[in-house]
């Protein structure tokens, strides 16, 4: 028999879904204004919600249901290419990748060894310049229909896989405005603070325009701006 918790946290978890949904069909998540790439490589990463078994967040889930997590995963610092940074999977595409989507869950799979049978597809979100690798990425947006177990499987690529709570993310004390300075410019985005995990950069401005775009963002302070330090 299934209890009236588990039946409210089933409906919670629907209403998150609907609202991935939502937000994907407006077509945007405030990204389109970046600098373009000449002669770019295409790429994609996953943006995989889910619900966590265990461990839900801390912080007060206002507006997502407290266990909604998203997957990430740390870089290995010896890349040549964001070194170090907290990432969504993903990668360049190949040959036999039917789509962005095929991209996505092939690397995602390489990256972490998740089951994609258990990962539905909700949407691919408009292509996204990132000059700093020469890469148009599509983010595609997915859903875990059944988790699988996570873990870094090649460490010269990847040296952690986590899943955090949404909550935390959202969470105005986890908020912060990152700064970067480089030949005299400085260059400001959207950061998180995870428990000294630091997640900013690109996958920091898709989470924050995807939240955004969800109706999921809570006002934070972002005059509290702080300095990225790079890998070297």
């Amino acid at each position: 028999m299934t209890s009236s918790t588990e039946t409210s946290a089933a409906g919670a978890a629907a209403g998150a879904r609907a609202d991935l949904l939502a937000a994907a069909a407006r077509g945007t998540i405030g990204l389109d204004r970046l600098p373009a790439v000449d002669e770019p490589n295409p790429a994609s990463v996953l943006i995989l919600f889910g619900r966590l078994d265990d461990e839900p967040s801390d912080a007060d889930a206002i507006t997502v249901p407290a266990d909604l997590d998203v997957l990430l995963q740390r870089r290995a610092a010896t890349l040549s290419s964001h070194p170090g940074q907290v990432s969504f999977p993903g990668g360049r595409s190949e040959p036999e990748d039917a789509d962005a989507a095929a991209t996505a869950l092939r690397e995602a799979q390489e990256e972490t060894g998740l089951d994609p049978s258990g990962v539905e597809i909700l949407a691919t979100l408009p292509e996204i310049p990132l000059a700093a690798s020469n890469h148009l990425v599509t983010p595609v947006l997915g859903w875990w229909r059944e988790p699988s177990r996570v873990v870094a499987v090649d460490h010269a690529e990847t040296v952690q896989v986590f899943r955090v709570p949404v909550a935390t993310l959202l969470d105005p004390a986890t908020r912060f405005t990152s700064t970067l300075t480089r030949m005299g410019q400085t260059f400001r985005g959207p950061a998180f603070d995870v428990d000294g995990t630091i997640v900013w950069g690109f996958t920091a401005m898709v989470l924050d325009g995807l939240f955004d775009a969800a109706g999921w963002t809570l006002p934070w302070d972002r005059a509290d701006e702080r300095p990225i330090r790079l890998e070297v």
